[in-house]
């Protein structure tokens, strides 16, 4: 992988602290507005699929050169090439990160023979479990990134769904996820996919071995018919009873695995047609991440405002509200991907960051979330960036319930920046307010700060190329935010520390010799373990 300076670590870098203080302090997008009559258009960029209004962020043209400047300085364009080449972009595990090969065409990626070979084997499965009128449930068995995006995947385009067909995911060990699922299910006829790249996956495998029990206990004989498996260990899964697998490979991490065999689940609800159009939506964004000037470049641009709010604003987090119930699972995808890619604390070569990284990224579709935590985010003491997601076509015909939704879209992000003064409020008629609650208090509850930045996407519609294309924009996103702060995006070491300690602990939970255990533990682990078996 090509070498480049840490953001910090540059010229531009000082360049752009200087700006800070001197214009984006305390800059005042509503100021900003009247100044500039082609603010609008000069903040807004196309991308395959995705229209991004940048406009009403604590940002402007001037800005944009001094970040743009960092980008180059930090050599973001020959480490894209790089990575999109092949060279190793995860040097902590060696590998190169090829999510990208996956949704290349035929002859235009690397690895091309053996990734269609597998994507044509498993499309063929799937649309062969979409015409077998006796499998009327599928159950994918996961976590992490063998659930999260899948599960999002098929709740956003169940327009293309067949309705005879339903698709359940199961992801936590906690026996409450399972149990209740497989009490509604037929035996002879679920099909169940068990995905983990390992078949190791303590989690996954536990649900696994209990779906297996329920299946037999039901009267179930036919293990390889009813059961399918995505992983690379055909050994393990043949021991399991499993004959159908489809594999993966070492440079397909789990948060950017949708794209590959993980993704069957996905297909299997859409059909081969709709997956080869989400794979085709997401290589568009690829290739304008490969190939647009780095100032029209929409995946650059808003890890360029990632940096620009997390090190300088301070922003600690950023909320995700799609204006799409189909994208209610998006968020928690969103999670994972951005989270766990660079949520780090040292750099490629292990020296302790100066500066914060991931922000903290959360959130609900709208209008649900304006009836929770928007009240935090007009009047609350922290500023937090929101990221609207609206769909001008909806999938249905409820014309009046769609304006309704994309009025309250728009409504939001306006409020946010426009914000109430003091003197506004104070003019406004109360109904609801204590008619005896002095005036000129009330009048302070009811004051919003405004200036308060979101960004604001439009899809035409919520289709298997359009939703492609905005996950590759967000995965590319995440790289950009990463490879300025130096830091590896590929790896997640920091899930493996409690997963370890809790194979250690599981033998002082379960019947046995180790059974309440407490020596080695800390005091507080040592009560809790003995509170959990009703031990003195």
């Amino acid at each position: 992988m090509s070498t480049a300076p840490r953001c910090d670590e540059t010229a531009a870098w000082a360049a752009l602290a200087g700006h800070w203080q001197a214009h984006g302090r305390d800059f005042d997008m509503r100021e900003a507005f009247a100044r500039d009559a082609g603010r609008v258009a000069a903040l807004s960029f196309e991308a395959p699929e995705v229209f991004a209004d940048l406009s009403k962020n604590r940002l402007d043209t001037a800005t944009l050169h001094f970040l743009l400047d960092l980008a180059r300085e930090c050599r973001l364009e020959a480490r894209r090439d790089a990575m999109l080449a092949g060279e190793v972009a995860n040097p902590t595990e060696g590998r190169a990160v090829l999510h990208t090969a996956l949704r290349a065409p035929r002859g235009a990626g690397p690895f091309s023979d053996e990734v269609h070979a597998t994507l044509d084997a498993m499309l063929a499965y799937a649309d062969a479990v979409r015409a077998d009128d006796a499998i009327t449930d599928i159950v994918n068995i996961g976590i992490g990134g063998s659930d999260l995006g899948p599960a999002m995947a098929v709740a956003a385009l169940e327009a293309f769904t067949l309705p005879r067909q339903r698709v359940h995911f199961v992801s936590n060990v906690d026996g409450h996820d399972l149990a209740p699922l497989l009490a509604r299910l037929d035996a002879k006829r679920t099909l169940f996919i068990v995905a983990s790249k390992t078949f190791t996956t303590q989690e996954t495998m536990a649900n696994a071995q209990a779906a297996r029990d329920w299946f037999l206990q039901q009267g179930g004989t036919d293990i390889a018919r009813h059961f399918a498996a995505t992983t690379t260990n055909v050994k393990a899964a043949a021991a399991f009873g499993i004959t159908t697998t489809f594999g993966f490979w070492d440079w397909v991490g789990g948060r950017y695995s949708l794209w590959s065999a993980i993704g069957l689940p996905i297909a299997i609800a859409i059909g081969s047609a709709n997956f080869r159009a989400l794979l085709a939506g997401a290589h568009a964004m690829d290739r304008h991440f490969a190939m647009a000037p780095l100032a029209r470049n929409l995946p650059v641009l808003l890890g360029l405002l990632d940096v620009w709010y997390r090190n300088f604003h301070g922003f600690a987090s950023r909320s995700i509200a799609p204006y799409h119930q189909g994208l209610r699972r998006l968020p928690a995808f969103l999670q994972q991907l951005e989270m766990e890619s660079n949520g780090k604390g040292v750099d490629m070569a292990g020296r302790a960051l100066p500066f914060a990284t991931s922000p903290v990224v959360w959130g609900e579709p709208g209008t649900n979330g304006q009836h929770a935590y928007f009240q935090m985010l007009h009047q609350g003491t922290d500023v937090i960036p929101v990221e609207f997601i609206l769909v001008k076509t909806p999938a249905h015909g409820l014309t009046d319930s769609h304006a309704k939704l994309l009025a309250n879209g728009l409504a939001q992000a306006q409020a946010l920046m426009l914000g109430k003064t003091e003197a506004e409020a104070a003019a406004e008629a109360v109904p609801t307010a204590d008619a005896g609650f002095d005036r000129a208090v009330l009048a302070r509850h009811r004051t919003f700060p405004g200036n308060r930045p979101s960004t604001s996407f439009v899809l035409e519609a919520l289709t298997p190329t359009s939703l492609g294309a905005f996950l590759a924009l967000y995965e590319h996103r995440v790289w950009t935010s990463g490879a300025l702060w130096g830091i590896n995006s590929f790896d997640q070491w920091g899930v493996e520390l409690g997963k370890a300690l809790a194979n250690r602990l599981l033998p002082r939970l379960l019947p046995g010799p180790q059974c309440g255990a407490t020596e080695g533990l800390d005091a507080s682990t040592a009560a809790l373990l003995q509170r959990l078996l009703n031990r003195p």
